[in-house]
């Protein structure tokens, strides 16, 4: 048995390491080390309750939407208050165009050139990935970042820049799009709906949403093999990904765009089940975190790092729900909302490299439609946003669906300041370190049977398996 660290990662945001003991050329144990810590929930303690909304969104350049509409939605739940209709759709498009825009860059640009690499040269599919998606020279980066770029006018026009906007308040949003904002944005997402469907799929999103089980996406694959989703179904067939990152499955969701996706757990055997944010806890016996009685649930949660703990071995601290290990994402929200195909998948595989793929591609599919149906559901007339005033005592959970998972702010407010503020992310549930009762997080799971050789390509299946969970590691330990 041999123990190895692989890190840093390349094409992850922020800082990760992965140890591993291997036997036998597979992995047989994992340990994730999150190593960079940041202190933002410290930076927060004391401050009026709006700074959260100038604060959280420097968690992170790629994800800070989400961390500012958690930051809205948990200071609009202490303040009892409900944004009006038109301030929950452009919060909703604002939302979307970032998650979307995450699951394209992840697709072409983190995970897709993995597999141009020289490990691959003997495939016989590898010259047509490498010339499509080799690292910056790839012919499908410049559309796509043609395509992102037309497709983030959106956040412009409704948040005024990108990343770390302040349109999104409690109350709803600042921006007040009329008619000519209308057709301007109807006009950006058609040139988006143009690139998915001549180039990411070949095809129609409304084919790709209809998509119901594992004959159906293989049918469709070879009807339009010489999509860039059909290339990648194609190769993740050949490469078994369906075997690879395997973990059986145990998600969470807390819904998404005003009830598009539902809100909820999932398990093998038992479906969807109703959310209980009250089952949230967080375990710091494996984190260089001070020592607290158990889990703890994040309204109450302190965060004092203490890097003299024995049993330490991540800044990432160790979310619960009910007791157990979850994954959340794309794969999640879909098992959770009960989409046919996502259900099928998993449950022929479980959670793996390829369905978690599936998952973030169809889900581009089934947002941009509703995105357009936002759209022209606005009402310029009505308003955006409401006055809020926010009480010298209260308590807030702002919870959201983000591009890689489920995202939740929590604050305590006493005398008119933060007393407390806690934030769980997405990468937090799914790269965490063992509990308190010794069990892996999921990645440590997932990591379990991957195959591991010597030569230039030792990691390759170890950094499939890493990425497919599209990690955020700045926002993991913020």
């Amino acid at each position: 048995m041999s123990r190895r660290i692989f890190g840093p990662f390349n094409r992850v945001e922020g800082d990760l390491e992965v140890t591993v003991e291997s036997e036998a050329g597979r992995v047989t144990a994992a340990w994730v080390n999150s190593p960079l810590y940041r202190g933002f929930e410290q930076i927060l303690h004391g401050k009026p309750p709006l700074d959260a909304l100038v604060y959280t969104p420097r968690i992170c350049g790629i994800c800070s939407v989400s961390q500012s509409l958690a930051a809205a939605r948990a200071l609009a739940d202490a303040a009892g208050i409900e944004p009006p209709p038109n301030g929950q759709r452009v919060a909703d498009l604002i939302l979307a165009c970032e998650n979307l825009a995450d699951h394209l860059t992840h697709f072409y640009l983190f995970f897709m050139p993995d597999f141009a690499r020289d490990v691959y040269a003997s495939r016989p599919w590898h010259g047509e990935i490498a010339a499509r998606f080799r690292a910056q020279r790839g012919t499908a980066t410049p559309a796509l970042l043609r395509a992102r770029a037309g497709f983030l006018h959106i956040t412009g026009l409704l948040a005024g820049k990108w990343p770390h906007s302040l349109s999104l308040q409690p109350g709803g949003v600042t921006t007040t799009p009329g008619k000519a904002q209308q057709g301007a944005l109807l006009g950006i997402l058609l040139g988006f709906r143009d690139f998915l469907e001549t180039v990411l799929f070949a095809d129609r999103l409304e084919n790709i949403a209809m998509l119901d089980d594992a004959a159906a996406l293989a049918r469709w694959c070879d009807a339009h093999a010489d999509s860039d989703f059909g290339r990648f179904l194609r190769l993740a067939d050949d490469l078994a990904l369906h075997r690879l990152g395997r973990i059986e499955p145990d998600f969470l969701s807390y819904g998404a765009y005003g009830g598009l996706f539902a809100s909820g757990a999932w398990r093998p055997g038992e479906g969807r089940l109703p959310l209980q944010t009250a089952w949230i806890g967080e375990d710091v016996s494996h984190s260089w975190m001070l020592s607290q009685n158990g889990p703890v649930h994040p309204l109450h949660g302190v965060t004092q790092p203490d890097a003299g703990q024995a049993d330490g071995y991540s800044w990432c601290k160790a979310p619960r729900y009910d007791g157990r290990v979850i994954e959340v994402g794309a794969l999640a929200r879909q098992a959770v909302d009960g989409h046919p195909l996502i259900r099928a998948l998993v449950a022929a595989d479980g959670s793996n490299v390829r369905n978690r793929v599936v998952a973030r591609l169809l889900e581009v599919a089934r947002v941009l439609p509703a995105m357009e149906a936002w759209v022209r559901g606005l009402a310029p007339e009505a308003p955006y946003r409401i006055d809020v005033r926010l009480p010298d005592e209260a308590e807030g959970e702002g919870l959201v669906e983000a591009a890689r998972g489920s995202l939740g702010h929590w604050l305590r407010i006493r005398n008119g300041r933060i007393l407390n503020y806690q934030i769980i992310a997405p990468t937090t549930w799914n790269f965490s370190p063992r509990d308190g009762q010794g069990v892996p997080g999921a990645l440590e799971q997932a990591l379990v049977g991957t195959p591991v050789v010597e030569g230039a390509g030792e990691s390759v299946a170890i950094q499939h398996v890493v990425r497919s969970f599209d990690p955020c590691m700045v926002c993991t330990v913020h």
